[in-house]
């Protein structure tokens, strides 16, 4: 079968460096104006200047096995071969005009084509305007997908069940139910609906016993001034406040209390229960609109306009738990009404950006990682591997709202950490449908 050359655009090795060895035994090629626009980004301390540097270190490593202009032979009998641009402007002069890094990238994907006839050139690119002219001048052009998942069959962490009443009532008298309904997956919730009058009871399948049974962790009380106002609420708060589940997605629109519910969980275990050191709150810093450019001030202070929302989820937090404390109860900090910089000047909580969050090691924690669709699947991986021995991980955001170039509801790390976890006894989700913040709110996630 004749190898097939693949001809990588900047995005997809930014995305990911590792896609230089993602083509099994096919011919990959790097042209030189790739290599010149990845050197832009490789003094950069975010990951992008991370993954720029691991691809120069990639090529320098294969440059000891062979000639990168000839092409070096890798562990699984590819081929990876960076090709000069200087005959680019004879073979693209009349489809291109060759005055921009994305056309000089095409045109040297049709030097490589009328080079090897007999051969499939595919042009790789995260950026679908470069696909699109690829196409129009004759190239095959592929998104770079290797992670890709359908999110409109992405696992929702439930299943609706319609039963007879008696059926209801075994299970209600006995605590747990064979499984005679089918495959679920670890931690999988069922919400078993009476035919007759619809009432429903919840139950959550173990895989080891075989079994479904009552939700044990949350009876509906109130956590830190809130409780569940929906089924799907009453699930995610069942996995946030059960000890065994290490790892936990929340995704839904906006306005559904998916961060408002990982919050009231986290402070309810470390302030409350003292279950956990320490409530580490992050998410991506990338802002809608038009940047603010460079903030004057400490770390703290130039985080504060991307914390912002978190800061408002624990004002209402805050502000209903002093509100509901009777004069009688004890004190914290000394101060009936407490606020939240009483709980960051205490350690309780921690708000970091994930900048910094990379190479450190956070034990007996319980973390957040707010907006976590503004991840790709790499940066998804190195979070997850933060988790320190007896951490607590809870990713929440929502796969519509993406702000990150390249990334789509598809490919985002969150979307792929649901799907690819889902079979693991340590992690559990539940995709929250009912907006509860407004009904504006909700009418503008149902129709915008």
């Amino acid at each position: 079968m004749k190898k097939k050359i693949y001809v990588l655009d900047t995005n997809v090795l930014i995305h990911n460096p590792q896609s230089l060895f993602s083509f099994g035994e096919n011919h990959v090629v790097v042209p030189i104006v790739i290599i010149e626009e990845v050197d832009n980004f490789k003094k950069g301390l975010d990951e992008k200047g991370r993954n720029a540097r691991q691809i120069g270190r990639y090529l320098d490593q294969l440059r000891s096995s062979g000639s990168l202009q000839k092409g070096v032979k890798t562990d699984n009998n590819g081929i990876i071969q960076v090709v000069l641009s200087h005959k680019i402007s004879e073979t693209s002069k009349d489809v291109l005009i060759t005055d921009t890094n994305d056309n000089l990238f095409i045109g040297t994907a049709l030097y490589i084509q009328e080079k090897n006839r007999d051969s499939e050139v595919i042009v790789v690119s995260k950026d679908a305007n470069v696909r699109i002219k690829a196409d129009a001048v004759g190239l095959i052009a592929e998104n770079y997908d290797v992670d890709k998942v359908k999110f409109e069959e992405l696992y929702q962490g439930y299943m609706t069940i319609e039963v007879e009443k008696k059926l209801l009532e075994k299970f209600e008298k006995d605590e747990y139910l064979e499984n005679d309904f089918g495959e679920f997956y670890p931690n999988q919730y069922i919400k078993f609906i009476d035919k007759d009058n619809q009432e429903f009871v919840l139950g959550r399948y173990s895989s080891k016993n075989k079994a479904i049974y009552p939700l044990n962790n949350y009876k509906g009380e109130e956590l830190f001034g809130i409780k569940s106002r929906n089924p799907e609420q009453t699930m995610a708060f069942d996995l946030l406040l059960d000890p065994s589940i290490k790892l936990v997605s929340l995704v839904g629109k906006a306005g559904t209390g998916k961060t408002l519910l990982a919050l009231a969980a986290g402070l309810y275990q470390v302030v409350d229960k003292s279950i956990y050191t320490r409530l580490v709150v992050s998410r991506p810093i990338f802002p809608l609109g038009k940047d603010l450019g460079y903030l004057p001030g400490s770390k703290a202070e130039k985080f504060n306009p991307w914390m912002q929302p978190i800061y408002d989820n624990m004002e209402i937090l805050l502000t209903h738990r002093n509100e509901q404390k009777d004069s009688n109860e004890g004190k914290i900090f000394g101060k009936k009404n407490t606020q939240l910089e009483d709980y960051l000047s205490f350690g309780f909580i921690e708000l970091e950006p994930l900048t910094y969050i990379r190479g450190r090691s956070l034990p007996d924690q319980f973390i957040i990682i707010d907006e976590a669709q503004n991840l790709t699947p790499h940066e998804m991986k190195t979070i997850i591997t933060r988790a320190g021995e007896d951490t607590k991980l809870v990713l929440t955001g929502d796969a519509y709202q993406i702000d990150i170039p390249y990334l789509d509801s598809e490919s985002n790390g969150l979307s792929v950490a649901v799907d690819k976890l889902k079979n693991e006894e340590l992690v559990g989700h539940v995709t929250l449908e009912k907006g509860e913040r407004s009904e504006l709110a909700d009418l503008a996630a149902k129709f915008f």
